[in-house]
């Protein structure tokens, strides 16, 4: 069995080096190398207040095309409310720092489940990967975190693909902790594109929603608290 978890592990790094698995979450200071007032740079004021507007929206309520917001939606904000000429390369720096980086699958378990999501890794995703492929399906990684570094607290919720895209919403403070099912059917987007979500445990079942279109299948990583 122990060979088995050391080969587990093995796999799961392996994994990663073919596919981006998000998080999920916001500071952010300026990044590194850059200056506030540095041209394409928001001041930590700006900053403040792009995460106020973005807690609870959507883009589509700013007349952008996203269902959910991305580097280039919220590169197009800015642009549109401070008139700075931020790339989406920026953006992603800013969401780093928001905590909106990269995760292994194993960093979304608790202590007591990497080693359990480590062979799920290995036995069981392998055939959502197939499944999603053969019902032409985006695969994405979702989760909920903690804003990082401003009052008041608030989660932010994300999607990764499997090919690296984030999209994530900041919830508005002390809203229901349930997976809200309009951000599942916003994965979707307008055209009702299948999509297969693997969930980790920022949810419990019972905090899922009840009724899913079958287009959405989600897929359960494992977790204590399920």
């Amino acid at each position: 069995m122990t060979v088995a978890l050391r080969d587990g592990r093995r796999s799961v790094t392996s994994w990663c080096r073919r596919h981006t698995i998000g998080g999920d979450g916001a500071v952010a200071a300026v990044r590194r190398g850059q200056r506030s007032g540095d041209a394409g740079t928001l001041s930590r004021d700006q900053e403040l207040e792009l995460i106020e507007t973005l807690r609870g929206s959507y883009p589509d309520q700013f007349g952008l095309d996203d269902e959910l917001w991305t580097r280039q939606s919220v590169a197009s904000l800015v642009h549109h409310r401070y008139g700075l000429p931020v790339e989406s390369t920026e953006v992603g720096g800013y969401l780093r720092a928001w905590g909106l980086g990269p995760r292994q699958p194993t960093d979304r378990a608790c202590g007591l489940c990497v080693d359990a999501v480590a062979l799920w890794v290995e036995r069981e995703y392998p055939a959502i990967v197939r499944s999603a492929e053969q019902h032409r399906a985006e695969l994405v990684w979702i989760g909920r975190t903690r804003l990082h570094g401003v009052v008041p607290a608030a989660d932010v919720l994300s999607a990764v693909s499997v090919r690296g895209r984030v999209r994530f919403v900041i919830a508005t403070p002390n809203v229901d902790p349930a997976l809200p099912r309009d951000f599942l059917l916003r994965l979707s987007g307008p055209e009702g594109n299948a999509v297969h979500v693997v969930v980790d445990g920022s949810w419990t079942r019972a905090e899922w929603p009840r009724r899913l279109p079958p287009r959405i299948v989600p897929h359960p990583l494992p977790s204590c608290g399920r």
